[in-house]
């Protein structure tokens, strides 16, 4: 009868979402173009040169700089290190990958009609990745700030008001049954599920514990005792955002340029976190306890892309465009585990249970990029970017929900400006070229000591057979911040420097 009964609630759906946080809102509007070696071995900036499959995902009137329709493929080796450092205690890890991170064609052409202006047309599609979610690594020391996870289940508890009654089992019910069923309160839902793994974890107890008629009591205490509290804390992430480019721009007398991008993105992530606490201090009923989340995340979203590129002379280009926010639709899945030396024999059947939560949407920030490139004639160029996002302007929403406005206000509060630019140039000698370039990113945060602002540069060399090109790029950056282990409660973080290390190959040929 228990298999059957963990059959039928394994997936159960939730009327309300579960609570978001600002490292949601700035994961899913960030974007790494991933793109061309070409485009990775000058740093990305491309806004005002074109010419390259990926430069049409910086500003979209790059692809009429083609003179004949052209494809490219792209591989990517994809490495992370991380030194991570908890209180006391140092950690390392590092994790690498292999992935197609780019696919496009751009399809020209050309007007025959000699006495009109536009010149050419090109139709593009293109793939890239805009972000990859890889990464592990884990933290590990003894909390000076004598902080617990007893702190997290508490803020849920005694901040939201808990009722103790609502925590009880009814006659005859499961533990995994009466879980299901606080997750479906249409208010504070998720909050009262935190609550009650706490409760029956024996992490948390309510006052007034042995009187029978405490159902309306909504204070809580730990059972952990102060003292030296050990944590060892793990993560694992892995998932890739994407994006798909549909293209079209045009050529005015070899002049001006402009062109227009519909895009298609989409969201795969998911992530683990495993909490295990330990302390031998006096009286504390509570010694060791588990703590595991996975959250798999799927979401789908719309953009669109403005952009033009003018040659002010045969050397100098200008380039404008404008990336408008995208709009996503986004559902979670949560899975919970805990388990402690105290807790009920049957808390462990909880994570047999997935909770679905109702979708909700992101919109993420607009961002404008001006460019600058000097060609000279067949020997090399110099390319520059500059790029302004505002990160405060993200919003969950709907935003009459009052969850969401209160997050949105924190946003708001938390988030900055951000600004970034990039430079690249290279160098021709017959069929060879020689690339390098250097890119920073700003923080989104106004707290950077939080999340730290990124540095990159890059190499690169590409040798062209005529209606064939091969190019190889080196690149590498490092941004250096902190993980709250939790978003409330044990909200002690984990100080992560990371380096981020890629070699990128792309076959591009002409159509």
């Amino acid at each position: 009868m228990r298999k059957l009964l963990m059959l039928s609630i394994s997936l159960i759906s939730t009327s309300y979402i579960m609570a978001q946080d600002i490292t949601d809102a700035v994961r899913y509007s960030m974007d790494e173009i991933q793109g061309t070696a070409r485009f990775r071995a000058m740093s990305g900036a491309f806004g005002a040169l074109g010419g390259d499959m990926s430069s049409i995902n910086i500003n979209p009137a790059g692809s009429a700089i083609f003179n004949s329709s052209h494809a490219s493929i792209s591989l990517g080796v994809f490495s992370s290190k991380n030194d991570i450092s908890y209180f006391d205690g140092n950690n390392s890890s590092s994790n690498s990958n292999v992935d197609l991170n780019q696919l496009g064609a751009a399809f020209i052409f050309k007007n025959n009609n000699t006495n009109s202006g536009w010149k050419k047309f090109a139709l593009s599609f293109a793939y890239d990745r805009s972000a990859d979610f890889d990464n592990d690594w884990v933290a590990s020391g003894n909390n000076d700030n004598d902080n617990s996870i007893d702190s997290y289940f508490l803020s849920f508890a005694n901040g939201n008001e808990v009722p103790f009654g609502i925590l009880k089992l009814q006659p005859g019910e499961y533990l995994e049954e009466a879980y299901v069923d606080i997750g479906r309160i249409p208010e504070n839902g998720y909050a009262m599920q935190q609550a009650f793994l706490g409760y029956w974890s024996g992490v948390i107890d309510p006052n007034n514990l042995d009187d029978e008629t405490n159902d309306n009591e909504t204070l809580y205490n730990s059972n952990v005792a102060s003292g030296t509290i050990n944590h060892n804390y793990s993560y694992s992430s892995t998932g890739y955002n994407g994006k798909l480019a549909f293209n079209f721009a045009t050529d005015y007398n070899d002049r001006l340029f402009i062109g227009i991008n519909l895009n298609s993105h989409f969201i795969n992530y998911e992530k683990f976190t495993s909490l295990r606490e330990t302390n031998s201090n006096n009286s504390s009923l509570v010694n060791d306890v588990v703590f595991e989340n996975l959250l798999a995340t799927t979401g789908s979203g719309f953009s669109f892309q403005l952009g033009t590129i003018a040659k002010l002379t045969n050397e100098l280009r200008v380039g404008l465009s404008y990336n408008s926010p995208t709009w996503y639709r986004i559902s979670d899945e949560l899975t919970q585990g805990i388990n402690s030396n105290i807790a009920e024999d049957d808390i462990s059947y909880i994570s047999s249970i997935i909770n679905v939560y109702e979708e909700y949407k992101l919109q993420t920030p607009s961002k404008i990029t001006g460019s600058l490139a000097y060609i000279f004639g067949q020997t090399g160029l110099l390319s520059f970017d500059y790029a302004v996002k505002d990160y405060s302007n993200v919003k969950f929403k709907p935003t009459s929900d009052v969850v969401f406005s209160d997050l949105n206000n924190d946003i708001s509060n938390t988030l900055d400006s951000s600004i970034s630019y990039r430079l690249g140039g290279e160098y021709r000698y017959k069929q060879i070229s020689f690339r390098g370039g250097y890119r920073f990113e700003e923080s989104p945060y106004k707290d950077d000591n939080f999340y730290g602002d990124l540095n990159g540069y890059s190499l690169g060399l590409g040798y062209n057979f005529g209606n064939i090109n091969l190019d190889l790029a080196f690149s590498q950056s490092e941004r250096d911040y902190n993980h709250e282990l939790y978003s409330t409660g044990l909200t002690d973080a984990a100080e992560i420097e990371s380096k981020y290390t890629d070699f990128t190959l792309t076959l591009g040929f002409n159509l």
